[in-house]
């Protein structure tokens, strides 16, 4: 068990290490949670600083997920070693949660991150990178027809455990539950943007949608 408590403890440090706050130093001190919807996400950074930031702050929270669930748990680590009793796949799930709850509660940020969507998707490609084919399908598919960033994340991450379930299952316990667990989180993460969209004041890019309002200007981010 000391195994997976230590790679535990590494893969949430891994995923404490905020995107958005390292492009934000070298950037002279930018905290994007001071911004927009003040969420240290790759959504808000966009919005408030444009795509270069942005594309550094995605790059970074994809690869921490998929360093905490494809590199650490194949580590061997001195005085830890390589527990016999320890399940493999048990292990990778336990420490890509923890990269994600790095992302959500970093402890060298005050516990203020995101709501961990992109490392969950450094997780997936880490896990299996197969399973990033039916998110993205379903994220764009909601983005498209509804033009909320929040409500694609959201279903997207609902639709994976389901996707798990019909296509491989039996066999694949830990990935559904990790799945599920997730989708179950980010629905919690994203309570905010599900309180703005019943206010009418969530943020909706009208340029995106297939069937937007013609000649509609994207709603400013009212958070």
């Amino acid at each position: 068990m000391l195994e997976l408590g230590v790679k535990f403890l590494i893969s949430y440090f891994i995923g404490s290490l905020m995107g958005a706050i390292i492009i934000g130093r070298l950037r002279g001190g930018v905290d994007i949670r001071q911004m927009g919807s003040g969420n240290a996400g790759g959504t808000n950074a966009l919005r408030t600083q444009g795509v270069a930031f942005a594309l550094g702050v995605v790059i970074i929270d994809i690869g921490k997920g998929f360093v905490g669930a494809g590199i650490v748990p194949g580590l061997d680590i001195p005085y830890v070693g390589i527990d016999p009793a320890v399940s493999r796949t048990w292990l990778t799930m336990s420490c890509a949660t923890a990269a994600v709850f790095g992302h959500v509660w970093p402890i060298f940020h005050r516990f203020r991150g995101g709501k961990g969507a992109a490392t969950y998707v450094g997780t997936l490609a880490a896990i299996n990178p197969s399973l990033i084919i039916p998110l993205l399908v379903v994220w764009v598919v909601v983005l498209l027809l509804s033009g909320y960033v929040g409500l694609a994340t959201m279903a997207a991450a609902v639709a994976l455990p389901v996707w798990v379930g019909v296509n491989l299952m039996p066999g694949h316990d830990p990935l559904f539950m990790y799945t599920a667990l997730i989708a179950i989180c980010i629905m919690i993460w994203h309570r905010s943007n599900i309180q703005r969209m019943r206010d009418g004041t969530e943020h909706r890019n009208y340029s995106l949608m297939i069937l937007g309002r013609k000649g509609q200007a994207d709603d400013d981010d009212p958070s």
